[in-house]
């Protein structure tokens, strides 16, 4: 293990030698995100940072894409430090990359229990952090209910992941909520993109890589179908599965169907599937009944933020055998013989057992993420809530990816605008 100080805080990885290639990676990704890298470019250029001076503490998944967030992040001004949002999705040369490097304060091992997790989170709260940056809101939770004197210097966070959302809307609702959060997650440009298309990629990436399974001609259920889970089901079907849709919102669940997938109950859809992934940010959703009726040799997975959505300790319970059969694919081998494999202990398993999201569409999310820590610098006094991204970076956001890809569109006419202002005109 590796450690090194910058700025009074003191990075922690596995291994330090592993730094030039996190640095390689590091720019591999960047190539793949122009949006944030020309973000980043303005930034160093300009004399008045907007971010000057201000303290950011960021509890995010630590991957290549991660490291440009916080490369864009210095460049306008802030002093950063980050820890891990998840205890295997920590790529290690990344990590020391962002150390020793980037000169970023990072306390990230891949595969570190759960102490050592909340450790380095504590200590990347050492920052004494004006702004948060969270993906799951840990970093918020310990901050209301360990560090709660750090809680007067804090102007303001942001938060990445539905999970995390859900959070803090539940602590502005019950009235614990001490600060302003913006909802990135809710953003356009994020969950429209990156929930769809980089969670469905992901998602069937880190499948592919635990398994090495044919999709094609599988029963693929689908616990949820949110914007991650239609885009999970989308890219099944595209391998050539048979899509099942399990679902307790009736209009999604109606959209489910009018999309073409199949919907039942998960009690039903247990008995004919060969592999299931949740996504539905809940507890248990995958549990003991499921589990006493699945065919033998059933896959588990899990795409939603924590390990809480199949009931591991149930499974647990009803085996009287577990084996590791292959890198991150665990066997249960219950009473009667059946064996049921869950992947990547129940954790994320696109960025346990792959490597996240796609940089080009993480680009969007992390530039969301630079112009509201931005936007949230210049607003200090903002009350305690829960706040939608502004409509305003959300379309820039979209602005500069279009232009980054080569498209153009049209504008509306002076007359098209007032048009669409006026009342009185009709048919």
């Amino acid at each position: 293990m590796g450690e090194t100080t910058r700025g009074g805080l003191l990075g922690i990885c596995r291994d330090r030698g592993l730094a030039e290639e996190g640095r390689r990676r590091i720019e591999w990704a960047e190539s793949q995100m122009p949006v944030l890298t020309g973000i980043r470019r303005e930034w160093e250029q300009q004399v008045a940072k907007p971010l000057a001076g201000v303290r950011i503490a960021a509890c995010l998944h630590v991957t290549t894409e991660t490291a440009n967030l916080m490369r864009t992040l210095v460049a306008g001004g802030a002093t950063v430090a980050l820890a891990a949002s998840n205890p295997l999705s920590t790529q290690d040369d990344v990590a020391a990359a962002l150390c020793e490097v980037y000169g970023i304060p990072t306390f990230a091992i891949r595969g570190e229990d759960r102490d050592s997790y909340y450790q380095h989170i504590n200590r990347v709260l050492d920052l004494e952090p004006q702004i948060t940056l969270d993906d799951g809101a840990d970093l918020i939770n310990v901050l209301h209910s360990q560090r709660r004197s750090l809680l007067p210097g804090v102007m303001g966070g942001a938060e990445e992941t539905t999970t995390g959302v859900n959070r803090l809307r539940a602590m502005a609702a019950a009235g614990a909520l001490a600060y302003p959060v913006v909802a990135v997650n809710d953003a356009d440009t994020k969950h429209l993109f990156d929930n769809r298309y980089g969670t469905g990629q992901s998602t069937i990436d880190g499948i592919l890589r635990a398994t090495n399974l044919l999709l094609a001609g599988t029963t693929f259920v689908v616990a949820g179908y949110g914007w991650c889970g239609r885009g999970v089901a989308s890219r099944a079907r595209g391998m050539g599965a048979n899509v099942i849709v399990t679902e307790v919102n009736p209009v999604r669940a109606l959209e489910a169907l009018m999309d073409g997938y199949r919907v039942m109950p998960l009690e039903e859809a247990a008995r004919i599937g060969d592999i299931f992934v949740t996504v539905t940010a809940n507890w248990h959703v995958i549990d003991a009944e499921h589990f006493a009726v699945m065919k033998d040799g059933a896959i588990l997975a899990n795409a939603g933020h924590f390990n809480v959505e199949i009931n591991l300790e149930a499974l647990a319970a009803l085996a009287v055998r577990r084996r590791v059969v292959r890198d991150q694919v665990e066997e249960f081998e219950l009473a009667d013989g059946r064996r049921i494999r869950v992947l990547a202990e129940g954790r994320l398993v696109n960025l346990a057992a792959a490597e996240g999201h796609p940089a080009a569409v993480m680009d969007m999310s992390f530039a969301n993420q630079a112009l509201v820590s931005a936007w949230l610098a210049s607003r200090p006094g903002l009350s305690p809530g829960v706040y939608a991204v502004p409509e305003a970076i959300d379309h820039e956001v979209a602005r500069r990816k279009l232009h980054s890809m080569g498209v153009r569109i049209d504008t509306l006419r002076p007359e098209q605008e007032e048009y669409l202002r006026a009342f009185p005109a009709g048919t």
